[in-house]
């Protein structure tokens, strides 16, 4: 049953794998307590290890279809005490198998999608679709892709060529305009390119909105995130585009090789995750097979 995840899944464990010799405790704990999607209260303890207490992860179909995950005989729960419930099957095993990988110490802040699904059931911050929707617009008048450098020529030449053909992209399969700038203040972005992405996010149901916008604040870029969601770019391909000063910098100045190691394998890590839960949420029974298959 677990060898059958697609491919965002395989990235998102890989990439959470790699990432785990290269750093230490107190930088894990760093990142970590700044993420948006966890509550400081009842959230923290994803920035801590605990002992494994259990040797088989299974999955089993509970009360209105629901998928529950059982830790031996035991049922998974949320850290708000709900039980910890799924919509769907594959979900219910890209999850499982995050509980699987794990070897004699429990890395909570390895498993995304784990905690994606936590944010989800306990929504911790109260939100409800048209609020998610908004905060993931946000990032629209300071997209990564819209603010351009003056200097140094490379780096100018660099963007133009890497930047412009995603935002083409976009531009067309929505019809909008978007634009760049060279001004600190970003470009106008008209009204009705707003409404229309508003309008796209809300035919999310709020399980994948937690995922897609979990994506926008990694990339903080809704072009890139909608790049990747339909498809247009890969994972690495997105990352790389969210990066493309730093990896010029580092070209040329050259680099710390372990921390740009890190902060490469787990903003990947991160955005397979958001991408896999969008992309598991919103499947329906015929979508599930299609999406399974490898």
């Amino acid at each position: 049953m677990f060898a059958m995840l697609p491919s965002l899944c395989r990235f998102h464990r890989q990439f959470s794998r790699a990432l785990l010799p290269l750093v230490s405790r107190q930088v894990e704990l760093k990142l970590l307590s700044s993420s948006t999607h966890v509550q400081r209260a009842k959230y923290g303890n994803a920035t801590s290890e605990r002992k494994k207490f259990y040797r088989d992860v299974t999955i089993s179909q509970g009360e209105g279809g629901l998928y529950e995950i059982n830790l031996d005989r035991k049922k998974l729960k949320t850290p708000g005490g709900k039980l910890f419930t799924v919509p769907n099957e594959a979900l219910a095993i890209a999850v499982a198998t995050e509980w699987d990988a794990q070897k004699d110490t429990l890395k909570f802040y390895t498993m995304h999608l784990t905690t994606l699904c936590n944010t989800a059931l306990d929504n911790p911050t109260h939100r409800d679709k048209d609020q998610i929707i908004s905060a993931a617009l946000k990032f629209l008048d300071t997209d990564t892709v819209c603010y351009r450098v003056e200097e140094p020529p490379g780096l100018v030449e660099l963007q133009k060529n890497e930047w412009d053909p995603v935002l083409d992209w976009i531009e067309r399969r929505y019809n909008v305009v978007i634009g760049s700038s060279f001004s600190i203040m970003g470009p106008q972005i008209p009204e009705e390119t707003k409404e229309t992405f508003r309008q796209h996010l809300g035919s999310y149901n709020f399980w994948s909105l937690i995922g897609l916008e979990y994506v926008i604040n990694q990339l903080k870029s809704v072009v890139l995130s909608f790049g990747l969601i339909d498809r247009h770019l890969t994972v690495e391909q997105a990352v790389l585009l969210a990066r493309l000063e730093e990896e010029y910098q580092i070209q040329r100045w050259g680099n710390v090789e372990w921390a740009h190691d890190y902060d490469m394998y787990e903003l990947r890590a991160r955005t397979a995750a958001g991408a896999l839960f969008a992309y598991l949420s919103s499947e329906s029974a015929t979508m599930k097979k299609k999406i399974l298959q490898d």
